[in-house]
């Protein structure tokens, strides 16, 4: 008689051990391109309590100028002198409707500097001209890390 083998019964279980893989790949591409994303020189914001809300900052057209903690003066993500930010913003907002510039400016910058940086766009003929900053988070009294109040 001849030994016939059977067929091992189908799996209905779901073998996620590739979508596993494949996630952590896509993960690790975004993690990878995210720093890429963003638009022109990073520095580190002042922090203001109340600050209006600058949507138009974002957008992809926007004139951007970014003055980092050594004095440094990006117009994008290009490095720029300060003898030449007049010509460029000229240039830059000549065939715009919206002739807003907006800076951005490292919160341990010379004050000078700034001056210096909004005097030139200033020059270039802006109608308004924005200064970008971040949030201040407040901590609400009684909330965590909060000192315990005074008694009488």
């Amino acid at each position: 008689m001849a030994y016939k083998a059977k067929a091992a019964p189908p799996v209905s279980d779901i073998n996620v051990t590739p979508m596993a893989d494949v996630m952590l790949v896509l993960l690790i591409i975004f993690m990878v391109v995210t720093p890429m994303l963003q638009k022109g020189v990073s520095v580190d914001m002042a922090k203001a309590e109340n600050p209006r809300q600058m949507q138009d900052a974002e957008k992809e057209d926007a004139v951007v100028l970014a003055i980092t903690r050594d004095g440094k003066a990006y117009l994008g993500s290009d490095r720029i002198l300060l003898d030449e930010i007049t010509p460029k913003v000229k240039d830059r907002i000549s065939s715009k409707l919206d002739k807003t510039v907006y800076i951005k400016s490292d919160s341990r910058a010379k004050y000078g500097d700034v001056v210096a940086v909004v005097d030139a766009v200033r020059a270039a003929g802006v109608d308004s001209l924005g200064l970008l900053t971040e949030k201040l988070e407040l901590r609400h009294p009684g909330g965590a890390g909060a000192a315990p109040a005074a008694t009488p």
